[in-house]
């Protein structure tokens, strides 16, 4: 659906440590990149660089990127890893009632203040 997203940072190598975590998390690995990283997949690519424009970065109110995890354990994962290299907790792994199904998910802010989820399709209680 999309073919990129840019989330400017203001430090590569903390935007590396947060963004290698929770990507890491869910099977995705940076490659090569001006001026920072990015994350390609079939369907798309995540780009963590300084803005274009020189001036710093700053994060969008009401703005955030979702991923797709293939499992609860992957979405824990993205969480726990995110928050372990420097992101912080916008929404702890579970359920989401207000979700298309119910899905389960998490949320995270960036070391920038981005905010991100990964959810995974509910098939059934946890554990």
């Amino acid at each position: 659906m999309f073919t990129h997203v840019y989330f400017g940072t203001n430090d590569i190598e903390k935007a590396r440590a947060f963004w290698d975590a929770a990507l890491g998390a869910l099977g995705y690995s940076a490659a090569p990149y001006p001026n920072g990283l990015i994350y390609p997949s079939a369907s798309g690519a995540v780009v963590v660089a300084k803005p274009a424009d020189g001036a710093p970065a700053t994060w969008a109110n009401g703005h955030t990127l979702g991923f797709a995890a293939k499992s609860y354990a992957e979405v824990d994962a993205f969480h726990d890893n995110g928050v372990a290299a420097g992101g912080t907790s916008e929404g702890a792994p579970g359920f989401r009632a207000n979700s298309p199904g119910n899905m389960y998910g998490a949320y995270l802010r960036d070391p920038d203040g981005n905010k991100i989820c990964a959810y995974a399709p509910n098939v059934g209680p946890k554990d």
